[in-house]
């Protein structure tokens, strides 16, 4: 199939290398001509493990082009991909701005019949309101229909998820349409399933509203077995090995971050809002969410007392392990809050510091974790990288001026960490510091 994306961040690449992988003519087109250039390049903007290569397997074997070129992109297709970003506004509505200039795009290029299909997140009603838009702006009676057909993928393991997805849902109005996009993905294997288009749309948010409370109820969970002495992994094992429920999801840290579920769970809220639908659960998730990314701060005034002239290692920038994005991380919450009670931040993340180079200043850059850990108070892990795990503790305490460590992953075990003279604090779990031993 002669298949164009459009919008290159991490979901349309991701699509479009992977479609190309399958043997699919793919071009991925976009408004950003540096990216464009550094894509025929063969230079990715972003981390995903696996994607480089297929990439270049893909743009060697003729399959796979890049161009700024909308009409080429739109004329050269049978299928389109909307892959664009849809961000939050200030009231935590859904800004359609780029999905709209593209509808609009699509109509004034389109030469014949094509099926339209969009990735975005969007809010339910969107698929209409796309439709509108390419009819109110076709310039002849070209036939076209437009598909949602929203993602489920998971930065840090995108490549996978998209050639081994758990489900493909496509809403369409037309089956023909809906049989021609099921074929497409068909050599990914997973289930296919044909809905609506509101459906489709509904899915997407109602998937991430779920993982995100999930996420909110075991953090919550995990406060209350600090305060009775339990273990939350523990609990988390015998809650999550009952089938009904499952372990994924249910593990105890600093919160959910990312580019999907704090922005997706804000834009349910607003759209169930606009309907009369007040969704309390959800509500109780995001406010749940934001107050555990701050766990860290009270342990830290609880272990050091005055903040103030204090150096803190904070290992971990990136909202998850394995990608280099920044959005909605806790650790930006947690440096500023140190930063704002007078404490002195060094930091280290394996991929992502030069995304927060660009908006986090004031701190100093570490070349690795030792250097971050070198004359500090206290250390906060934040991401779980996989070296993160593998830090010898030996090390890290002769290096600090106080050997605090502020575990928001729980990758350490408490005893061993004790053993060793950390003061060690984690989450959902009894705190092994001496509170009243400040220094």
């Amino acid at each position: 199939m002669r298949l164009c994306i459009i919008g290159t961040g991490y979901v349309g690449l991701t699509t479009g290398v992977c479609l190309a992988h399958l043997g699919n003519h793919v071009i991925c087109i976009d408004r950003d001509a540096d990216r464009i250039e550094q894509l025929k390049k063969g230079i990715i903007p972003i981390h995903e493990d696996g994607l480089a290569e297929l990439m270049e397997e893909s743009m060697v074997g003729e399959r796979l082009e890049f161009s700024k070129s909308f009409s080429y992109g739109v004329t050269n297709s049978d299928v389109l991909f909307i892959t664009v970003g849809t961000p939050s506004l200030s009231d935590g509505d859904v800004d359609l701005t780029a999905v709209k200039e593209v509808a609009q795009d699509i109509a004034r290029c389109m030469d014949g019949y094509k099926i339209i299909v969009n990735k975005s997140t969007v809010p339910v009603g969107t698929q209409k309101l796309v439709t509108g838009i390419i009819e109110k702006g076709l310039s002849s009676d070209t036939g076209f229909d437009v598909l949602s057909n929203p993602e489920f993928l998971r930065e840090g393991n995108a490549v996978v998820d998209t050639m081994h997805p758990d489900r493909v849902v496509i809403g369409a109005d037309n089956m023909e349409a809906a049989k021609v996009l099921s074929g497409i993905y068909a050599p990914m294997g997973g289930r296919i399933m044909f809905t609506s288009p509101e459906s489709a749309e509904m899915i997407k948010y109602a998937s991430n509203a779920f993982l995100a409370a999930k996420i909110s109820f075991i953090n919550e969970i995990a406060n209350l077995c600090e305060k009775v002495g339990a273990d939350v992994s523990e609990v988390a094992l015998g809650v999550g090995l009952d089938s009904r429920i499952a372990m994924d999801f249910l593990k105890a840290g600093l919160g959910y971050g990312g580019s999907c579920f704090p922005k997706d769970t804000r834009a349910l809220v607003r759209f169930a809002d606009g309907h009369g639908c007040s969704l309390k659960l959800v509500k109780s998730a995001i406010e749940i969410n934001e107050m555990q990314r701050l766990r860290p701060i009270q342990k830290l005034k609880d272990s050091l007392g005055q903040m103030a002239g204090k150096i803190i290692c904070v290992l971990g920038l990136s909202f998850k392990p394995n990608t280099d994005d920044i959005r909605e991380t806790p650790s930006l919450d947690i440096i500023r809050e140190i930063k704002k009670l007078g404490g002195r931040v060094k930091v280290y993340d394996p991929k992502a510091m030069p995304n927060a180079r660009k908006v986090l200043e004031e701190v100093e850059y570490c070349t690795d974790a030792y250097q971050a850990a070198r004359d500090a108070h206290a250390l906060i892990l934040v991401t779980e990288w996989e070296q993160f795990k593998k830090l010898d503790p030996v090390k890290l305490k002769k290096l600090m001026k106080r050997p605090i460590f502020i575990d928001g992953r729980n990758v350490y075990d408490a005893d061993s960490m004790i053993e060793l003279g950390f003061e060690y604090y984690c989450i959902g779990k009894k705190d092994y510091g001496w509170p009243g031993n400040a220094k």
